[in-house]
């Protein structure tokens, strides 16, 4: 089984946050000491890192689970809990973060940024939080608020600056391994190649740009026959298409309108892609290879990188600096890129929904946090959470959807009666 893997699932579980502590200050010759409960600690987020040591997604395969730690509670004499630790998760460089509707939360197209994609639950307040001068000796606390669990669909897309595009058994493996030190399987028959390689081309200590193998594409492969369409997306990011053609091939200008027609066809930014033409397998007749190659080029307007053979390692110097020079060429051209998009959120999360006559729910991490205090029964607390409440906008529209004193509010696992006292 082929270790490659370029899709894979991820569930994402923020630590929650620690409960607010009640307590009251209890010491010798201290006299109505006051409360003194601690703030329970922030839950871990858990953040996604380009990580260039990792080039699949198969450690998500069967392990999709991460999970950040929890924050400490909060205790007396004022002491805070502990922040949770954030996990950082390594992802390869070119993966795409997408909701299960599709909706991209991030591209990870760096290994500076880190993606928060489930944010950690909020600590919850201790009583000290709430003393004052009509609150002397508040016996409630607020309780941590759950971190975010989420399942997230992961899938890689190669970043490479040059990718190999053509027929199955053309040398495209045997071209990357020739130019680079990637050691692709290789072997004389149609769909060597199972999975994307890469590799670097180096023409210098300073100057070097990435190769990808893509496998083979046939007829109808943007449509899902052979294995093209699996691997079309690989394609996507490289800045420059080489266009692989086999000297000995019987219609080497079909199969190069046979490409470019699968590419239009999946992706009409792949076709519009700049392009060069290379032409394999020389060996056999050197001159007849050049000059075929001069002749594709004039006839498809692509183009002529380079005629090489990678058995007699012929033709392997010109064509890296064409390829070179067309890579720079393109990374000129191209603006914005490495930035790491990332999903907005509102300044404000808190929203009611009438859910059936005299019932009415209470949405949002702003709305849940509001109402999360130890006892609600205490009327001091009920006072606390009116006037979260209404400084949330909530019980302006509670009134507009016909809430009434009496009405049924819910909010997470809890509930409580609505008051409202301008009525």
């Amino acid at each position: 089984m082929s270790n490659f893997v370029d899709r894979a699932q991820l569930h994402a579980r923020a630590g929650d946050g620690g409960a607010g502590a009640v307590s009251f200050r209890r010491e010798a010759y201290v006299d109505r000491g006051g409360p003194d409960g601690g703030d329970g600690g922030d839950g871990g987020s858990v953040l996604l890192r380009g990580d260039p040591h990792v080039s699949s997604l198969v450690a998500f395969r069967d392990q999709p689970y991460r999970r950040a730690r929890d924050g400490q509670h909060g205790q007396g004499q004022r002491r805070h809990g502990r922040r949770g630790e954030d996990l950082i998760v390594g992802v390869p460089i070119g993966t795409v973060v997408r909701t299960l509707d599709g909706e991209i939360i991030a591209e990870i197209l760096d290994t500076t940024t880190l993606v928060e994609v489930a944010r950690g639950g909020r600590g919850g307040k201790g009583n000290a939080r709430f003393l004052s001068n009509r609150r002397r000796a508040p016996a409630f606390a607020e309780q941590g608020e759950p971190g975010e669990d989420i399942w997230l669909n992961l899938e890689l897309k190669l970043v490479a600056d040059v990718a190999l595009i053509g027929p199955p058994n053309v040398g495209k493996s045997s071209l990357l391994a020739a130019l680079t030190r990637a050691r692709p399987r290789i072997g004389d028959y149609p769909f060597t190649t199972l999975e994307p390689s890469l590799g670097v081309v180096r023409l210098g200590s300073e100057r070097e740009f990435v190769l990808a193998d893509i496998p083979g594409l046939i007829e109808g492969a943007s449509e899902g026959r052979g294995l093209g369409h699996e691997f079309l997306r690989h394609a996507e990011r490289a800045r420059v298409s080489a266009l692989v053609v086999d000297a000995g091939s019987a219609d080497p200008l079909g199969a190069i309108r046979t490409t470019l027609s699968e590419l239009e066809s999946y992706a009409a930014s792949l076709a519009e892609r700049p392009s060069v033409l290379v032409v394999t397998k020389a060996d056999l007749d050197p001159e007849g290879a050049a000059e075929l190659g001069r002749s594709l080029s004039r006839r498809s307007g692509i183009p002529l990188a380079g005629v090489v053979s990678a058995h007699q390692r012929s033709g392997l110097d010109e064509l890296a600096r064409a390829l070179e020079q067309a890579v720079t060429s393109a990374r000129r051209s191209v603006r914005g890129e490495g930035v790491t998009l990332l999903r907005p959120r509102p300044a404000v999360e808190a929203e009611v929904r009438r859910v059936a006559p005299g019932v009415f729910e209470l949405v949002g991490r702003d709305a849940l946090r509001a109402v999360r205090l130890s006892d609600l029964g205490d009327e001091a607390a009920s006072e606390v959470v009116q006037r979260r409440l209404e400084s949330l906008g909530l019980v302006r529209i509670l009134r507009r959807l016909g809430a009434k004193s009496g009405d049924l509010v819910r909010a997470g696992d809890l509930e409580f009666t609505f008051e409202d006292d301008l009525r």
